[in-house]
């Protein structure tokens, strides 16, 4: 596809979602749908399968799998959240983000965020199925009620929660570096001083089937003096996932070499012994996100992957280590790369003579050992 195409279908569609939601008229007590009961208009697949999500009889509908995120396209800042939710089996797993990432946080299916708890069934010392309010992957937060294992986390303070095959209703109030959350009617759990205070809301697919209803926002006032960036959350620039954690859709790999490639939900494991696999599609000028992790020590430190033919030599030794994930990003401009590596810069602006103008991105082509690769993203 001609990437100028895809770009204005990439900014159209944005434009589309976003008009939904800025035309939709408040209630009398100043709410607004966040879902028009008919489709997904208004939010983004972040790293889910095509039919993760889905709309049946005015609900959000989430299969469970793989493990990924579905968030609204827009941020918010201050604003009172009102959902209903859902679990089909008993020991369901969901959760709704607040002030979330656009993407998923390194080696992670899920993004830095407050969460607020949707779980069924399933009681520790540590966490409930109740209503618990928690930071995760990099957000920070203080509890209103101090954790038994020190944990950025509130328990709630009750237990009104219904069980699988009963709705329950949460409202969730974020203002100002505060989150209350209200579980069927009453304030359970909550949190102070969180960082970031802005960004996207999310529904989190992590298993088993969970239905979402009756969606709508109240924006507030922002905050009377401007937020720092540290509170903010990375915002969209338009990335696009290439691995649904289901299948290998999209990508190519030769019948010799598909046994040596294994789908693991939100992780695709490859085991060195084999041959590459390579995107359908091809990008020119784009930047690329990869995560991977070495499961055991590889005999070579080259970069497990390159887009459209650019690998720069660099030494990884003093960047990776076995066993823990890390995230590289390739951006390529015209026949010049640079290279992020778990945020810092390890070449600029390298030139790379007889660069093609268009190519695909190939996983697993240096590999020299067992290897897991996991959020595997795009843009123009």
């Amino acid at each position: 596809m001609n990437l100028r195409f895809l770009l204005a279908r990439i900014g159209l569609s944005s434009l589309f979602c976003c008009a939904f939601a800025s035309s939709q008229q408040p209630d009398d007590d100043g709410f607004v749908s966040l879902f028009t009961g008919k489709n997904l208009s208004g939010w983004h697949n972040v790293n889910g399968a095509s039919d993760t999500w889905s709309v049946r009889d005015e609900k959000i509908i989430c299969s469970g799998k793989p493990i990924c995120l579905l968030r609204t396209v827009k941020q918010y800042q201050n604003f009172v959240l009102e959902l209903d939710w859902l679990h089909l089996q008993p020991k369901g797993n969901s959760g709704c983000f607040v002030w979330s990432d656009a993407i998923t946080a390194r080696g992670q299916p899920f993004s830095k965020a407050i969460e607020c708890q949707i779980l069924d069934g399933q009681e520790t010392e540590n966490y409930t199925s109740h209503g618990d309010v928690f930071a995760i992957h990099g957000a920070v937060m203080t509890p209103d009620r101090p954790h038994p294992a020190g944990w950025m986390r509130c328990l709630p303070s009750e237990r009104r929660s219904k069980p699988a095959g009963q709705w329950n209703h949460y409202r969730i109030s974020c203002v100002d570096g505060t989150v209350k959350l209200e579980v069927n009617g009453k304030e359970v759990a909550g949190g102070s001083e969180v960082n970031p205070r802005k960004g996207y809301i999310c529904l989190e697919s992590e298993g088993s089937e969970v239905h979402f209803r009756r969606l709508r926002i109240k924006e507030l006032p922002p905050a009377k003096e401007p937020l720092k960036p540290e509170q903010v959350a990375a915002t969209d620039v338009g990335f696009e996932r290439l691995y649904s954690g289901v299948d290998l859709s999209g990508w190519r790999v030769a019948a010799l070499d598909a046994a040596h490639w294994k789908v693991k939900d939100w992780k695709l494991e490859y085991d060195g012994l084999g041959g590459p696999i390579l995107s359908e599609r091809e990008v020119g000028d784009a930047v690329v996100v990869v995560d991977w992790r070495w499961t055991s020590k590889p005999s070579s430190s080259a970069f497990p992957f390159d887009l459209r033919g650019a690998l720069v030599a660099s030494k990884l030794e003093a960047h990776v280590k076995e066993g823990e994930w890390s995230r590289c990003e390739i951006a390529l401009r015209q026949d010049k790369a640079t290279i992020v590596l778990n945020g810092k810069t390890l070449a600029e602006n390298v030139p790379l003579p007889g660069l093609p103008a268009q190519g695909s991105i190939v996983l697993g082509g240096k590999a020299t050992g067992p290897i897991q690769f996991a959020n595997i993203y795009v843009r123009p």
